[in-house]
């Protein structure tokens, strides 16, 4: 399955060099605008080709630190301070990083410029800056603030929308995904032997006991309430997946009667995680499918969970001598709703005795 993106345009070499392009020139542009008539502008073009040169590598490199340093902020924060979660927070500390590197730079392009001899350098850490001096010193700083706070402006803009259009095609392929579990347990439950055992079990129960009978009609309409209810969702929770399968354990019993067991030991916190719905299921028909189920070698199902917050299926294997083709659609559905809900994925293993599953745990 193709990753999701989640990049932002900037990590694209191309438009990053463009975007240092444009806030070299911007960098210009805001300084004339600022102060069109200071001394710096009035003698711009009367200076030698050296220092003009000198000017403009400056001005470049200021515009590429301040480039980068945004981005890099940006990028850091984007791991631990999210602005879906807490906007408030990360504009505060994005925006007081961003001053900071702005001063930092500030104060090393002053010190180049205004202490080329010692008698400068020493005003400079003395704070006995000229009027003039002070004044550029201030206009760069509102300069370089105004670049700095523009690219952070795009680059959580851009960061945003790419965060958007990522839920959006997440949520549209676990829609996808969800729509498909549903047709797969339709098809396993509608399929004409599933509903005639079980309409054959029904009606051999209303002769003999019309109390069981009632019963297995219940859990038989139970079985297609919850799939109707929770087989679009993401996930449910463990409790409710739980309370499924009990319903459909009875039907199963009461179709194999000792041939199938079940052992089901699940803690009360485990019950409050979530899994995606009707997994449970999904594994129990695929150990139905591929075993023999009999009175003397039952066919056992356990289910329980672990201290690596996983919830173990597991089952004996006792394979049907006929070769049965299996497309494996239960365990894919599963392995791909993992995939896009999580950062854990199933482990499947076959040891020759025994087939187990180990779900992780999901939060709701």
């Amino acid at each position: 399955m193709e990753p999701l993106k989640k990049e932002s345009f900037l990590n694209n070499t191309g438009k990053r060099v463009l975007f240092i392009i444009s806030a070299f020139f911007l960098m210009y542009l805001i300084s004339y605008i600022i102060d069109p008539y200071s001394s710096y502008w009035q003698e711009y073009f009367t200076r030698s080709f050296s220092e003009i040169l000198e000017d403009v590598v400056l001005t470049l490199t200021c515009g590429i630190v301040i480039s980068e340093s945004s981005i890099f902020i940006s990028k850091r924060l984007n791991r631990t301070i999210f602005w879906t979660k807490t906007p408030v927070k990360r504009l505060m500390i994005e925006t007081a990083l961003n001053i900071i590197m702005v001063l930092f730079i500030n104060f090393l392009i002053m010190l180049f410029w205004v202490s080329k001899t010692e008698d400068n350098l020493s005003s400079v850490f003395s704070f006995a800056l000229s009027i003039e001096e002070t004044k550029g010193t201030i206009h760069w700083i509102v300069v370089s603030t105004a670049i700095a706070f523009m690219i952070m402006g795009i680059n959580t803009g851009n960061h945003l929308i790419i965060s958007w259009k990522n839920e959006a095609m997440k949520a549209a392929r676990l829609n996808q995904i969800a729509m498909e579990a549903e047709l797969q347990s339709l098809k396993l439950q509608i399929d004409p032997h599933f509903v005639f055992n079980n309409l054959s079990v029904l009606s051999e129960l209303i002769l003999e006991d019309q109390q069981l009978g009632y019963e297995y009609a219940d859990n038989f309409s139970r079985i297609y309430r919850y799939m109707l209810m929770s087989s679009k969702k993401d996930v449910i929770s463990m409790e409710d997946e739980l309370r499924f399968l009990d319903a459909y354990m009875f039907l199963i019993q009461q179709r194999f009667g000792e041939g199938v067991r079940f052992e089901i030991e699940v803690d009360k916190a485990s019950r409050n995680s979530f899994l995606p719905p009707m997994t449970l299921q999904l594994l129990v028909e695929n150990a139905l499918k591929h075993n023999k189920t009999n009175k003397k070698s039952p066919l056992v199902i356990s289910i329980f969970n672990n201290d690596n917050q996983e919830l173990i299926v597991k089952n004996t294997l006792s394979l049907i001598e006929k070769n049965i083709d299996s497309s494996e659609i239960g365990i894919k559905n599963i392995n791909r709703r993992y995939s896009l809900l999580s950062e854990r994925q199933p482990k499947i293993t076959n040891n020759g005795s025994f087939f187990i599953v180990n779900l992780p745990l999901l939060k709701g």
